[in-house]
């Protein structure tokens, strides 16, 4: 990919974003919630992995 066509790609991936989170915000709140909480059950399980190697 060439540097002009990533520009262009990133450009149009804010642009969804922004226009999402315009139009729909109570459903953007929900999508980072469940981001959020996908992200910290994935750390408690690593930090669960990590004592129990060690314990």
């Amino acid at each position: 990919m060439s540097a002009n066509t990533k520009k262009i790609v990133i450009v149009a991936v804010v642009a969804l974003v922004l226009f999402f989170l315009i139009t729909r915000p109570t459903e953007s709140a929900e999508v980072v919630r469940g981001a959020l909480g996908w992200l910290r059950d994935g750390a408690e399980a690593i930090v669960t992995f990590v004592r129990s190697l060690f314990s």
